[in-house]
């Protein structure tokens, strides 16, 4: 079995449940799987696979909710759970996408695809168990694939601006969603912290996997890594990251003291 068409096969498939099974038959043989680097892969039309719902809307029409309403932490569980569902999609692609790359990126990604994975179930069970929802009952919105397709053509770009933008701001935003759902209180908010404490736990390593291959593939161009980065989000118009930082997280990730310094100084100027 080789790795990179199985992992093209599950970002392809629509049916959630499907697609979760796809990706979990590739945790036990991980470590044996074949992977061909050097294959061309085609790209199939219609990617990435995906239920009916959540109807995809414009960010800015995404309704804001008080998570101290039962309705409220409804709509945020299922605004996180997007996310990781767009996560395990993120993950499957940078598999099969990008070729000739050494064996280890191909395995990192798998690993994060699985634990993505798992990070979409823990939080819809606590949707369903806790909250009397399912995954597809709130409009949602498409920023992350859509940044995942703006980098298709770019290895460079898209390890820079996808996991090592986008995923870091769930670094930042964590402690604060956490810090609301304790001021509520409730058996369903303490549980979804719990939840959240696992998740970020995690998405430090991942994030950590976008930095190290950044770093590696700058290497292998001659690029300086802070000037290439600039250039990119300029380029690709990615957004600017706001504080307050995780900078203790950021730093477990691997951003050195001259990214965060400048990441401070940008989100001085933007305020």
């Amino acid at each position: 079995m080789d790795l990179r068409p199985l992992a093209l096969a599950a970002l392809r498939e629509p049916d959630l449940e499907r697609k979760l099974a796809l990706v979990d038959a590739l945790q036990a043989p991980a470590a044996t799987l074949l992977i061909e680097p050097q294959a061309v892969l085609e790209e199939p039309a219609g990617l990435p696979g995906r239920p009916a719902r959540p109807a995809l809307i414009d960010p800015a029409r995404v309704p804001r909710r008080s998570v101290h309403t039962p309705a409220g932490r409804a709509a945020l569980i299922h605004a996180i759970c997007h996310i990781e569902f767009n996560a395990i999609n993120l993950a499957l692609d940078a598999i099969w996408r990008f070729a000739g790359l050494p064996e280890a990126y191909y395995r990192d990604w798998l690993r994060v695809a699985v634990e993505e994975a798992r990070h979409f179930s823990l939080l819809h069970e606590h949707l369903q168990t806790q909250l009397g929802q399912r995954y597809g009952d709130f409009a949602a919105h498409d920023g992350l694939w859509a940044m995942c397709e703006k980098t298709a053509g770019d290895i460079t770009a898209r390890m820079a601006l996808v996991p090592r933008t986008l995923e870091a701001r769930g670094l930042d935003a964590t402690p604060l969603i956490q810090r609301k759902l304790r001021a509520v209180a409730t058996p369903d908010a303490l549980a979804a912290c719990n939840i959240l404490d696992l998740i970020l736990r995690e998405e430090i390593g991942h994030v950590a996997v976008g930095n190290r291959w950044y770093r590696w593939l700058c290497q292998r161009q001659g690029l300086e890594p802070v000037a290439h980065y600039r250039l990119l989000a300029r380029q690709h118009g990615a957004p600017r990251p706001r504080g307050p930082f995780n900078t203790a997280a950021r730093q477990q990730a691997g951003f050195s003291d001259e990214e965060l310094r400048e990441l401070s100084a940008d989100s001085l100027q933007q305020s």
